[in-house]
């Protein structure tokens, strides 16, 4: 497998948002893994290809090498509870629920996530101000999958 085809399948991993993905060529294999949508992981396993490591970190987009830094450690992540498809509004065209720079409070409905044709809520369980929003509307999330960041007041 070359460095051509492992940047591609990064791009493919960062354009769709798919938590992993690994592909086995021969004895090559490589497995990509994202956290929050944004930072990526790569595994590299195979000599021949493990020695190249170095240099795709280095041609990777600087966009897939950054992770996000949170700016108080005391800002608290809102993660999926359950594997579904993440809406920021009640419906098409409706308001979205919170922006950033929004305040909230305990049961204020910060999103909706469809799963297997139900509307879950997804409320914020601390008081504080959204500082980001980790989701594009209408993506499919993974359970545990980060959402929102909070900083508590």
């Amino acid at each position: 497998m070359t460095i051509e085809e492992i940047k591609e399948l990064i791009r493919v991993v960062h354009e769709t948002g798919i938590a992993e993905l690994e592909v086995q060529r021969g004895e090559n294999r490589v497995r990509i893994r994202t956290s929050l949508g944004i930072d990526h992981e790569v595994v590299l396993h195979h000599s021949d290809v493990a020695s190249s490591a170095g240099a795709l970190a280095q041609a990777a987009p600087a966009a897939l090498q950054a992770s996000p830094a949170q700016d108080d450690e005391k800002d608290v992540l809102v993660k999926s509870p359950i594997v579904g498809t993440y809406y920021d509004a009640p419906s098409p065209g409706a308001a979205t629920f919170v922006k950033i720079g929004d305040q909230v409070e305990p049961g204020k409905v910060l999103c909706i996530i469809e799963s297997m044709k139900l509307m879950n809520e997804i409320e914020a369980e601390i008081a504080g101000v959204v500082v980001a929003k980790l989701v594009e509307n209408g993506r499919p999330v993974e359970y545990g999958e980060a959402l929102f960041t909070i900083r508590p007041r």
